[in-house]
């Protein structure tokens, strides 16, 4: 199945706080395994995501560049945060918070990853927000070519200005 369109809505769905989604994907993304808090949130059914690539809840507000990020760390054998905006299947949206790490078998070979997502705080969301916004604009204005390292440039200027790593940075907006 081919990732279908969903037309994104304003309307927001907010995590509990005591909710954990959680998946595990292959190495290329696609869903092995989710635990009934992401059905519950993301609207499909098991068969409509299960073997499917992970992007099927992703927004349209987010960046490229957040993923390729995400990809990068992972695929580098280290884990992540990040904060994600995903849609529902019904055109919702909701925020988290993920972690994602590479899962290895008992060799030490990465067989896939593991994603754990929480509630994020509501006092980050409007600074993440406006971050994405701007990052998307970067990467719009850039062209399909060079729109991913114009808004990674962008990210690595903010960080450089702010003297903090990524990962400082979004555990800093998370304890806002």
């Amino acid at each position: 199945m081919a990732r279908q369109h969903i037309q994104a809505t304003d309307k927001e769905r907010v995590m509990r706080d005591d909710d954990f989604i959680v998946s595990k994907t292959d190495l290329k993304g696609r869903i092995t395994y989710a635990n009934k808090i992401f059905k519950e949130f993301s609207g499909f059914e098991e068969h409509e995501y299960l073997g499917k690539q992970h992007n099927v809840i992703r927004h349209p507000d987010m960046p490229r560049c957040v993923f390729k990020l995400l990809w990068d760390h992972i695929q580098g054998g280290k884990e992540i945060f990040a904060f994600v905006k995903n849609i529902c299947k019904d055109g919702s949206y909701y925020w988290v918070l993920a972690n994602v790490t590479p899962s290895a078998d008992d060799n030490g070979n990465v067989v896939g990853y593991y994603s754990v997502r929480r509630k994020p705080n509501p006092k980050a969301i409007p600074h993440v927000t406006a971050l994405y916004r701007q990052l998307l604009q970067i990467e719009q204005s850039a062209g399909s070519r060079d729109a991913i390292d114009a808004a990674l440039a962008h990210v690595n200027q903010l960080l450089n200005e702010k003297g903090v790593s990524y990962e400082r940075f979004i555990l800093d907006l998370q304890s806002l």
